[in-house]
């Protein structure tokens, strides 16, 4: 089974988290909610699949580049 890294793609702090592990998703569904510079921006699946792991918490900061889940495809 191929896994499948949802990657953070600005700084800011998680608003919301949509999803919980063990969720299936749909390409382009919104996983999450960030916030920058008073921005909100969704995390968006990259692939269908299982939510695997949830690797951040609402209210945590977070960085460009960071692994925020993971999806089992």
């Amino acid at each position: 089974m191929a896994q499948t890294k949802v990657i953070c793609e600005i700084n800011g702090s998680v608003w919301k988290i949509q999803i919980k592990e063990g969720d299936a998703v749909s390409e382009d569904d919104t996983l999450a909610i960030l916030e920058s510079m008073k921005m909100e921006i969704p995390v968006i699946a990259p692939s269908s699949g299982t939510i695997e792991k949830i690797l951040v918490a609402e209210g945590e900061s977070v960085a460009e580049g960071q692994d925020l889940m993971v999806i089992n495809e």
